[in-house]
């Protein structure tokens, strides 16, 4: 079964690669990377976290919406961050403002984490509340497992 996860992510991740080379015209490409990022995820989190068919609907739901809130919040705020770098000579202001949007990112994301962490006792017990930061921890920790060999292989 671990096998299996594990090539996935593996797949994933170099599929990530290739689509990220074509460069924006291929938006629908790297959207559909993300959702199947996004829903390969899910499945291992509630693999982890031995849900049943039941609880699975409702946190694919709820996960999912909590992904969107949290990329739409980290897309906007590195727009900013961009903007900011590219101008020639940014006022004081603006620099100052996107440095308080880069340091309130992180605030802004625990606060919808949060929102969600409330959803989610609702429908899972205490053990997989518990469960769910470390499945997350476990997930990123396979991820840049394999992107670190995949360096190795060039």
């Amino acid at each position: 079964m671990i096998r299996h996860i594990t090539a996935l992510i593996i797949c994933i991740v170099v599929g990530s690669l290739s689509l990220m080379a074509d460069g924006p015209r291929n938006r629908a490409n790297r959207e559909q990377w993300y959702n199947n990022m996004i829903q390969t995820k899910i499945d291992y989190l509630s693999k982890q976290m031995n849900l049943t068919p039941q609880q699975k609907e409702k946190f694919e739901k709820s996960y999912r919406d909590m992904s969107n809130e949290t990329s739409r919040l980290a897309r906007d705020t590195r727009s900013l961050e961009r903007q900011v770098s590219k101008k020639a000579n940014p006022s004081d202001l603006e620099y100052e403002k996107a440095a308080e949007a880069i340091t309130e990112f992180k605030a802004k994301e625990g606060a919808v984490e949060l929102k969600y962490f409330n959803q989610f006792k609702t429908f899972l017990n205490k053990k997989q509340l518990f469960q769910l930061k470390l499945a997350e921890n476990k997930w990123m920790d396979e991820l840049m497992r394999h992107r670190g060999k995949g360096k190795n292989k060039r």
